[in-house]
């Protein structure tokens, strides 16, 4: 049986003294025997210094470089043992008890390999927060979405969603995977560096039959866009990008019909950039498409290397859904 002394909580962190400061005491105090890892993507800060000085029990991993999400865990995820990763944003505060509702879901269900807790918003306590909410899903064109937060609508936590439910994503904000299952998807795809590679790893553990779960009980508080806010056109760029490289690498069939009516769609979202008169967020989807078209080949590679699994969505198209028939609640 697994126990909380087989949980690697492992924070990334790059030049976040700050966060660390606000936020690392919480998972400390709540965290119960829980092994505890800071791996530094290369810091220019004292942030490290500062955990060492304040944080004797907290392990420190160096990763040699910033490498992003995706190559500085998989390069800090090779030192770690514990049979039970929790991948944990630098600006999340955790609760009371927030490690037992997941032990329970790992030890009752052996092919439950990814968990998410819900995650609420640190700034506005009683509303879901976007990155995660209380589940994730995507829809057959590889547009995600989630229960409690459809593109940028927002629900109120009325424990509407304090059940245990299989979902397709968790968030890459509070992250639990069995090790094992990591190391044989061989963990994130680096060229993502940031941004939707949680949802590949989630569509190829899909796609190896394993199963991902939401468990409402479990819950924590995030910041977000603390270290890449929603008005950084690079964020722009990397959702649409990495959408794209997913929906290519994992979709089960009608590859080029897909892909095809996502440019369609991405197009409209960028004449709606223009309207709103963003020009700069227009150009990151652009720029997004170019760096798609030339990784293409490479893509269509991984593409034939990956099986493949049906029935991974639940509504055929969440942008008719949310902006033609004003879906705004899952």
């Amino acid at each position: 049986m697994l126990q909380t002394k087989d949980i690697a909580i492992v924070i990334l962190n790059w030049n976040g003294k700050a966060l660390l400061e606000q936020f690392l005491p919480s998972v400390i105090k709540h965290s119960n025997d829980a092994i505890i890892y800071l791996a530094d993507n290369a810091s220019t800060d004292d942030s490290v210094a500062f955990v060492a000085e304040h944080f004797k029990n907290v392990v420190v991993i160096q990763n040699s470089e910033n490498g992003g999400y995706a190559k500085g865990y998989n390069d800090a995820l090779k030192h770690i043992e514990e049979p039970l990763l929790c991948l944990l944003n630098s600006d999340i505060e955790v609760t009371e008890n927030w490690l037992q509702p997941i032990i329970s879901e790992f030890n009752s269900n052996d092919n439950t390999a990814i968990i998410q807790p819900k995650i609420l918003d640190y700034k506005n306590k009683s509303h879901f927060e976007y990155a995660g909410a209380a589940g994730g899903f995507i829809d057959k064109y590889g547009y995600p979405y989630c229960r409690g937060r459809i593109f940028d609508t927002i629900e109120e936590d009325n424990g509407q969603y304090n059940d245990t439910k299989t979902i397709f994503w968790s968030s890459g904000a509070c992250f639990f995977i069995k090790n094992e299952t990591y190391k044989s998807l061989n963990g994130f795809d680096e060229t993502y560096f940031a941004h939707m590679e949680e949802i590949d790893l989630c569509w190829r553990a899909f796609n190896a039959n394993y199963t991902t779960k939401y468990i409402g009980t479990s819950t924590v508080y995030h910041v977000g866009g603390a270290t890449l806010n929603t008005t950084n056109p690079k964020k722009t760029y990397l959702n649409f990008r990495n959408s794209l490289f997913t929906l290519v690498k994992n979709t089960d069939t009608n590859l080029i019909f897909r892909i095809l009516f996502r440019m369609l769609l991405d197009g409209v979202a960028a004449m709606r950039f223009l309207f709103q008169l963003k020009p700069t967020f227009l150009f990151a989807i652009l720029k997004a498409h170019l760096s798609f078209y030339y990784n293409l080949p490479r893509l269509l590679k991984q593409r034939k290397q990956l099986p493949k699994r049906s029935g991974y969505y639940e509504t055929a198209s969440i942008v008719w859904s949310y902006f033609i028939n004003k879906r705004s609640q899952f």
